[in-house]
């Protein structure tokens, strides 16, 4: 990375390509989703060591429901073993855990395993984890534009800064990068309004080999980039 230029606060991950890892060394798709999993943990903490304050990883997205139900099962399984195993660590490293998405559709043992982590985390403020389960961006608009009509505000005071703060992550910044491995092309509904101004960053390597040095890549054409934000 560039020492002389910023890394990025908040960077947003589309993790892509577990199934068609597996494939192509003809294992089962389980094989993919479990590397993919290893490789949460590893970018978790790269991240954090290079400087970035807050990552968001897509992890399962509303879509995804319409797959066959054992590898939605299997996700959920290595979702939960995720954070059973994780937790501890990431509270001890000073991390603030959250899940964002509609997480009254996952699984009751999942729900409780979450809450008690973004219970645990809460004040934790070294680095901002938040996994995007069960999650899509139009999703988030709608349950935006849900509570403001609960809330009766008024129309003439409503603007991007009022409707922003009813979407999720209302507390951090909008992500300065966004990343997709396994060399698809496309946002794929995910952090629709967040990502107005993002930087853009395609990947072809699978999302089970992606690593420090994928992630210092990405990072490095970042710092590359001059964003004008519609200025000249």
């Amino acid at each position: 990375m560039t020492e002389a230029s910023p890394v990025p606060y908040h960077i947003g991950i589309i993790m892509d390509g577990n199934g068609r890892w597996a494939s192509q060394r003809g294992l089962p798709r389980s094989m993919g989703h479990q590397k993919g999993a290893e490789a949460i943990q590893a970018v978790v903490r790269s991240a954090a060591n290079m400087g970035v304050k807050a990552l968001t990883l897509f992890g399962f997205s509303e879509e995804n429901w319409q797959r066959p139900q054992e590898e939605v099962t299997l996700l959920m399984r290595l979702a939960e073993s995720y954070l059973k195993k994780e937790l501890d660590a990431l509270h001890k490293e000073n991390v603030r855990f959250k899940v964002i998405g509609n997480k009254a559709k996952l699984p009751r043992s999942l729900q409780v395993i979450i809450a008690e982590a973004e219970k645990k985390t809460a004040t934790n403020n070294r680095f901002y984890l938040n996994i995007a389960l069960s999650y899509s961006g139009r999703y988030d608009i709608l349950q935006a534009v849900k509570l403001l009509i609960d809330k009766n505000v008024p129309s003439d005071t409503l603007t991007e800064d009022v409707f922003s703060k009813h979407l999720s992550l209302s507390d951090l910044p909008d992500p300065d990068l966004i990343i997709r491995t396994s060399g698809e092309q496309r946002i794929s509904n995910f952090l629709l309004w967040q990502s107005a101004y993002s930087e853009l960053y395609f990947s072809s390597v699978m999302w089970p080999d992606f690593n420090e040095t994928e992630l210092s890549a990405a990072i490095q054409v970042y710092q590359q980039r001059k964003r004008r934000f519609g200025k000249l």
